[in-house]
């Protein structure tokens, strides 16, 4: 059966760019299955992000905002201190989904929502706990699970499978089909010539 893979990473800005094309193509091809990969953009940390790297990102997504039109709340440089730390955010979406079937989707909304819309700190684990909650997940279960080793496995899973496929950055989006994995895109890529790629792979 085919389905997509998608290698992603929750605190990625490119990512937040693309999750209107990710929704167009769940409603395009509702028969497609999904399987999502975290991708681990940067490891665990608590160390202040320095000024240079905070100011990159800015520009990064001022650079999104104006190609795009994906919108930022750049409140969360000035009501933050800002981490170069994702791992967290990667295993919340893999225990949500543990905990409760199809809620990676959920999870990585109600992430990328908190960080780009609402300038909180996916970084925090006390944020990521409300978050799951606040999606109907049980905070404690939610807590024990996000924090444990098992988890820290399979992103480390992840990780390496999203490596095998060659996704270098993100997003990075898939089809496999019985003749194995077709990159869609490598980075992002507007609707109309994802879904011309994607109706090349399938033939239509």
């Amino acid at each position: 059966m085919n389905k997509f893979i998608y290698v992603m990473d929750p605190m990625c800005s490119w990512c937040w760019a693309f999750s209107p094309v990710i929704s167009h193509l769940k409603d395009k091809y509702p028969e497609l299955q999904w399987q999502l990969l975290m991708g681990g953009l940067a490891p665990d940390s608590d160390a202040p992000m320095p000024e240079v790297m905070q100011q990159k990102l800015i520009s990064i997504w001022q650079h999104i905002e104006e190609h795009t039109g994906t919108k930022f709340n750049f409140d969360f440089w000035s009501e933050n201190t800002p981490r170069r730390s994702t791992y967290p955010a990667c295993r919340a979406v893999i225990a949500a989904e543990q905990l409760e079937s199809d809620s990676a989707f959920d999870m990585i909304e109600a992430i990328q929502q908190a960080y780009y819309q609402k300038a909180l700190n996916p970084s925090d684990i006390e944020v990521l706990t409300n978050l799951a909650e606040g999606i109907g997940l049980n905070k404690d279960r939610f807590d024990s699970l996000m924090t444990g080793q098992e988890i820290q496995t399979e992103l480390e899973q992840q990780i390496q499978q999203s490596h095998a496929l060659g996704a270098q950055g993100f997003p990075s989006l898939f089809i496999a089909t019985e003749a194995g994995a077709h990159a869609i895109s490598y980075g992002y890529c507007g609707i109309e010539e994802v879904t011309r790629r994607i109706e090349a792979i399938l033939g239509r």
